[in-house]
Formats: structure tokens, C-alpha cells, sequence
């Protein structure tokens, strides 16, 4: 039988920069990961988005984006807002206003039901 030799400081310094660098690539994809969702929601609207990727991006059901820019919602347009905008012979930035006001709206807090008034004590 062969027996093994053990490992020499060459193959240990190996292991070690081997489990450092995966520590490393680990970090970095966790710190990516958690910045990822922020990024994405923050994002301003602009011409060359299309009405899913807006309303993927802003976390917004696409039928609210579809009926602010007056459009159907099936079957799905992908078309970006520019060549929307062109085809409602209106400026690209009224509907990108359109589109920020309603995903504005959507994300108010609703009020479920009206404060009763405080009772008086005579």
C-alpha cells in the first residue's frame, strides 16, 4: 500500500490562498447582492424603458402603469416609453410624470377607516 505524504508548506500555502479567495469572492457577491434590489428600485424612469421593466423595477402592478399611460394591458406592449410616446404624439416626459405620479399614488397609505371623535365628559 501507498502511504500518503504529508502536506508540505507549498500545498498548505495553496489551501490557504485558495480558502481566502473564495472568502473574498464570497463578500463581494453578498455586499453586490444586498445592494442589487436598492439599486434597481431606485431607478429613474426614462425613455428607453419599457411599461413591464418600470413596473418590475418599482415593484407596481404593470396594469397601473398601462392605464396611466392609457394603454391596455393585454396583451402586454414592450415597446419602450419613447415609441409610446411617439405614438400618442406626446413628449416621452409627460409620461414619465404620468407614470411617477401613479406609482406615487400606489404607494400611499391607504386609511382603512375614519377616526371615531374623541367623546367629551361632561
Amino acid at each position: 500500500m501507498n502511504k500518503q505524504q504529508p502536506l508540505g508548506w507549498q500545498q498548505w500555502l495553496l489551501i490557504a490562498g485558495l480558502v481566502l479567495s473564495l472568502v473574498v469572492a464570497a463578500v463581494f457577491a453578498i455586499h453586490g447582492l444586498q445592494r442589487f434590489p436598492r439599486r434597481q428600485a431606485d431607478e429613474q424612469i426614462r425613455g428607453w424603458m419599457s411599461v413591464p421593466y418600470i413596473a418590475r423595477s418599482h415593484r407596481v402592478p404593470a396594469a397601473l402603469c398601462y392605464a396611466a399611460l392609457g394603454l391596455p394591458a393585454q396583451p402586454p406592449d414592450r415597446r419602450p416609453l419613447m415609441f409610446i410616446a411617439r405614438a400618442q404624439h406626446r413628449p416621452v416626459e409627460t409620461l414619465i410624470v404620468e407614470l411617477q405620479n401613479a406609482i406615487a399614488h400606489y404607494r400611499l397609505p391607504s386609511v382603512l377607516t375614519p377616526t371615531a371623535p374623541a367623546r367629551s365628559t361632561p
